[in-house]
């Protein structure tokens, strides 16, 4: 994969991933600010839920956003396209469907 392109996947998924994890901090702020409006009784239960669940969704997000600043830097080091535990390469279509895949498919499955 040409180089300039791989930059073109790894940019678009980065601003997707850092528009999700805003977008989850601002779902939580609104949580917060229902559970403290007066009115009828809140069930307290449902934001712990919520939480937990954002909380799993974001630790995700943050190891996708880890995953692309490695392939990042594994195209700046010119090692992108190349499994980081054999050195097979990983072929074009596997990286357009994930830019920063690090195995194989058959490495990964």
């Amino acid at each position: 994969m040409e180089d300039a392109r791989a930059k073109e996947l790894l940019n678009a998924e980065r601003s997707r991933v850092e528009g999700l994890l805003k977008d989850l901090g601002a779902e939580g702020t609104a949580d917060r600010d229902a559970a403290d409006a007066p009115g009828d009784m809140y069930d307290s239960a449902e934001p712990l839920t919520t939480e937990g669940t954002d909380d799993a969704i974001r630790a995700s997000l943050e190891e996708r956003l880890a995953a692309v600043e490695r392939a990042e830097q594994r195209l700046t080091a010119g090692t992108y396209g190349v499994s980081v535990r054999s050195g097979q390469p990983i072929p074009d279509d596997r990286l357009e469907a994930d830019p920063a895949a690090e195995l194989t498919v058959e490495e990964a499955d």
